[in-house]
């Protein structure tokens, strides 16, 4: 007899849990059933066919009967956890063409609108949010998409050089920006309440991805941590620039402390969750930012600006800077903009490298 290799143990007080996440499926386990089951980790022949505990510990999976050919995975166990504990969207029912699709979608949806959705962002003072201005395409209406896609470029070295707060507005607006441009039309297959469009595809269309300011070194916008607005296209100041420099927050990335501006992602779970209720949903809040993300990239290259991304975050300095600690809102990604030279390595490293004999 052998262990199942596709568990995880849960300390749930009084019992533990034991998650088989290959499957999808859950057992409680009791003070009998868990002792047990740590004396057959030990030693796998204990294993008694008179005995119920096994039999149930094997009826249930934990226990098999032949060793499974294990997976030749390169990563560490919490990634490969994640990996297969995601596949395999758990339904119930699989449709079996487009009519039964149809009605089993929506029944779902009416199933989630029955529901209180999450709610929105706290709202702000509105005598102290700082409404841009509307999105200009002037600077945008020569570019070419094709040779936007080939300009694009991560460099890790800027300057001080400010940027304008117009450009802060168009790169926010073409972003995250609820666009007036795509005005909703309601129909039986989308609620008014998830009728605002962005620029790039949200799953289920809850735009559960916001964004946050960092701003150093913008022209007319004071040096702080902003939260944006994208239904108002306005700023809420939420705080001053902590003392320690942005490098800090990026798991020590110091070349890019002279970064003028720079957008913390997130992604609200709650939102997501709240619609689909399966773990597979967690890979849709990286996509989610990942297509946000290269907007960003893309419309401050059209700008004519430099840019950087990361996802190395310090995260409980983010979370404490964003005042998202303990809350359903994660910071999962950085994309930054500003003026340099253009090199994708910084000075220190290049100078470094230039004294050492580097071969392929």
């Amino acid at each position: 007899m052998h262990i199942n290799p596709s568990l995880f143990i849960l300390a749930h007080p009084p019992c533990q849990i034991v998650w088989n996440y290959e499957n999808h499926t859950q057992h409680e386990l009791e003070l009998d059933y868990s002792t047990r089951l740590a004396q057959l980790t030990s030693d796998p022949t204990l294993f008694d066919k008179h005995n119920p505990i096994d039999i149930d510990l094997l009826e249930a999976g934990i226990l098999i009967a032949e060793p499974k050919k294990p997976l030749d995975w390169k990563w560490d166990s919490l990634s490969k956890i994640f990996h297969i504990g995601t596949k395999n969207i758990p339904c119930e029912t699989v449709p079996q063409n487009v009519t039964e699709w149809a009605k089993l979608y929506l029944e779902h949806c009416n199933e989630v609108l029955e529901s209180p959705a999450p709610p929105a962002k706290i709202k702000p003072d509105l005598s102290k949010l700082i409404f841009l201005s509307p999105c200009s395409w002037e600077d945008l209406q020569d570019v070419s998409l094709a040779q936007t896609l080939v300009d694009r470029r991560t460099s890790r070295s800027f300057s001080e050089e400010s940027i304008s707060l117009k450009q802060v507005s168009t790169l926010l607006y073409l972003t995250l920006g609820y666009l007036n441009e795509r005005p909703f039309v309601p129909g039986a297959d989308q609620p008014e309440a998830l009728g605002a469009r962005r620029s790039s595809p949200s799953g289920g269309g809850l735009n559960a991805c916001d964004g946050y300011l960092y701003v150093r070194n913008v022209e007319g916008l004071k040096a702080g941590v902003y939260a944006y607005y994208p239904d108002k296209h306005a700023l809420s100041l939420i705080g001053p620039l902590p003392a320690e420099p942005l490098g800090l927050l990026l798991s020590g990335q110091h070349f890019i402390n002279a970064l003028p501006f720079g957008l913390f992602l997130t992604s609200r779970f709650d939102k997501l969750w709240w619609k689909y209720e399966h773990s597979r949903t967690y890979r849709m809040a990286f996509i989610e930012v990942g297509h946000v993300s290269q907007v960003f990239l893309m419309v401050a290259t059209g700008l004519g600006l430099d840019t950087w991304l990361t996802g190395a975050l310090t995260d409980c300095k983010v979370e404490q800077l964003l005042g998202l600690k303990e809350s359903p809102e994660q910071p999962l990604f950085f994309v930054g903009c500003g003026r340099g030279d253009g090199q994708v390595h910084c000075e220190a490293l290049r100078a470094l490298a230039n004294t050492q004999d580097i071969t392929p």
